[in-house]
């Protein structure tokens, strides 16, 4: 049993945490709560380390057992070591550190999803359940995004990071990818002139999210073979990012599934 905050092990755990150099470093990232190591564990993505508390449910035993059997080094902590730890003000009694290893590309793609300066980690993690939830095949991810494996955004993709295809580089090949799978890339705009509603999604598509705060990359406008808008007859300006793209996502799959 670890009983104490100045384990190596939880040093480690807590510099995966807190650092984004040290999870790229690393190649390790972080999930919390019972849900989320669940989802782990039935994931296939290599766990290289999984910390539990006594007062874990048991469902979550479940998956402890499981990683046990899995030949995952499982460590029991007293409660205060977890709580040194872990991203949540209420720990659920376990976390798991993941290989950051994520799915492969798909070769054919025909609903891809760019995310373009979402520097709120809240926002990132929601486009990425979404994405997830409307059957995005694959999502890519701009210099200018926050990091998609920070606690934050992975706890609100809530297990996304395991049905998605993420990949984080640069515009060239963001660039290369899209042409490749042949998709027609779609920039978002309040002040686009031409409706979402007017716009067949129906062909193989890729829609460019910006954050609401930095605006839309010079990158981003460079892939645009148009733009679109999410009418709003009311007197809001603007919507959040992460509302405007779900929205959008599920546009595209109002359209398929006519």
């Amino acid at each position: 049993m670890i009983t104490s905050v100045k384990n190596p092990k939880i040093q480690w755990i807590r510099s995966l945490l807190d650092k984004r150099q040290d999870r790229e470093r690393e190649h390790a990232y972080v999930v919390e709560g019972v849900r989320l190591v669940e989802e782990a564990v039935g994931s296939g993505i290599p766990i290289r380390l999984a910390l539990y508390t006594t007062s874990l449910s048991s469902r979550g035993m479940a998956s402890v057992a499981a990683m046990q059997t899995m030949g995952v080094d499982v460590e029991e902590v007293m409660p205060h070591v977890l709580s040194a730890v872990t991203g949540t003000e209420t720990p659920q009694g376990v976390l798991a550190v993941m290989e950051l290893a994520g799915l492969p590309l798909p070769a054919l793609v025909d609903f891809a999803l760019v995310l373009d300066t979402i520097r709120d980690p809240g926002n990132l993690g929601t486009l990425l359940r979404s994405a997830a939830a409307a059957g995005v095949q694959a999502v890519l991810i701009s210099p200018e995004t926050a990091d998609v494996y920070s606690p934050k955004v992975v706890r609100s993709a809530m297990g996304a990071h395991f049905h998605l295809p993420i990949v984080s580089t640069d515009w060239q090949t963001i660039r290369y990818l899209l042409g490749t799978w042949k998709v027609k890339t779609w920039l978002t705009d309040a002040d686009a002139s031409m409706s979402m509603y007017t716009v067949d999604f129906r062909i193989p598509s890729a829609l460019v999210i910006s954050g609401e705060a930095t605006g839309t990359s010079e990158g981003a406008r460079a892939l645009a073979q148009g733009v679109v808008s999410i009418p709003m007859p009311g007197r809001a300006e603007s919507l959040n990012a992460a509302i405007a793209g779900s929205i959008l996502l599920f546009e595209v799959v109002r359209q398929r599934t006519l």
